[in-house]
């Protein structure tokens, strides 16, 4: 028996680590953790009886543990609540799909803590993956990539020797406006924005891929979990979101891993790896399929990628700049503040304006994000 915790269990994410649950009985669910959904979560702790659950609200903490007093289930708040599940003893696996920086601690405790990462959360390693990704090696925890890109490219490794990688080829669907013009964009709604051709993801990673943004916190993350370079991080528009990546090895050979758009799969190659478990679902259809076809990224008029590899180059606190930035402006995007073509435009003044500190800790990432939230409220207010 495996026993699992979820971060974000009411997200995209964690409602199809569920899913995986329910197929596996040999999979056990020891704590989940959400946001404020409290009418959710009270679903998956009466299915899955979890040992522990957490809300990041404090009412929400208080109203779900007046709904589940009839359940022996411990009851947590807050970022205390989230160190808390991330430490527990009882659990081998914690699955971070929590979304946002508020991921980075509850990391850094489950590593420290000896447990196996199913990484979902990109921010972790956006921001923070100079302090990660030496601190797992430390405690020889493995950190097992939940992204279908990333997952692929580490899929696409295995058996061969990564001193031999020449390129990694990171795909990309292009979006619901690939081939648009700026002056297309420029009225974009956020109904359009959400109209994804090919996944069904949570909102926020939807306006992100539209924006191509989504590729550059994904090109940071796959630098700091595979140990390349920038330069060698190729992103290539695949509209028919077939093949979720590639590696292009010295000798010229490219590994790639295919399948149909299904974050499932990803999921649960990471919770069971090494093992490939029989799972459900639609295959691929060669002859359905008759052909795949790639792009160039257009980053003139998509800029958030071209904004992504800068943010990287310089380094320091400014790939938590680009992040924060961007989690900022897409909300505001959300709640109908600013336009479309605002967000990458945020993106670029806030990067701009910010004094990169040069190896950040936990703190000054932090206090980065909240120097760019305050400054992005000026900018919009005026």
């Amino acid at each position: 028996m495996k026993k699992i915790a979820i971060l974000g269990s009411t997200g995209s994410i964690g409602t199809q680590t569920l899913e995986i649950v329910r197929a596996n009985p040999d999979l056990q669910v020891v704590a989940l953790a959400a946001g404020s959904s409290v009418d959710k979560i009270e679903e998956q702790v009466r299915e899955f009886r979890p040992l522990m659950v957490g809300m990041w609200s404090e009412k929400a903490a208080r109203d779900l543990k007046e709904r589940i007093g009839d359940l022996p289930v411990k009851v947590v708040a807050g970022m205390e609540g989230l160190l808390e599940i991330a430490s527990m003893p009882q659990s081998e696996v914690l699955v971070t799909a929590i979304v946002g920086m508020i991921g980075i601690r509850p990391t850094i405790a489950a590593i420290e803590a000896g447990k196996t990462i199913a990484l979902a959360n990109k921010e972790t390693l956006v921001t923070a993956g100079h302090i990660i990704m030496p601190l797992a090696e430390k405690c020889n925890v493995p950190i097992l990539p939940v992204d279908s890109e990333h997952s692929a490219i580490f899929q696409s490794l295995n058996g061969e020797p990564k001193d031999r990688i020449s390129k990694i080829l990171l795909t990309a669907s292009g979006g619901p406006f690939r081939g648009r013009t700026r002056k297309e964009l420029r009225n974009v709604q956020v109904e359009d924005a959400l109209k994804h051709p090919n996944w069904a993801m949570g909102r926020k990673i939807t306006i992100d891929s539209s924006t191509l943004v989504n590729k550059g916190l994904e090109v940071m993350e796959a630098k700091w979990l595979f140990g390349v370079e920038l330069s060698q991080i190729q992103v290539v528009i695949h509209p028919q979101s077939i093949i979720h990546s590639m590696v292009e090895y010295a000798d010229g050979a490219i590994m790639a891993q295919l399948g149909t758009p299904d974050m499932k799969l990803p999921i649960q190659y990471a919770l069971f790896y090494p093992d490939r478990r029989p799972m459900k679902g639609e295959r691929v259809d060669f002859f359905r399929l008759k052909q795949i076809t790639f792009e160039e990224p257009d980053v003139e008029t998509f800029t958030g990628l071209k904004l992504a590899y800068r943010a990287m180059e310089m380094g320091g606190s400014m790939p938590t700049v680009y992040n924060a930035a961007n989690e900022k402006a897409v909300g505001l995007f959300l709640n109908r503040k600013i336009g479309y073509l605002q967000i990458p435009e945020l993106i670029e003044a806030s990067m701009n304006q910010h004094k990169s500190v040069v190896d950040p800790n936990v703190e000054q990432i932090l206090a980065a994000e909240q120097q760019v939230y305050e400054f992005i409220d000026k900018e919009v207010q005026q």
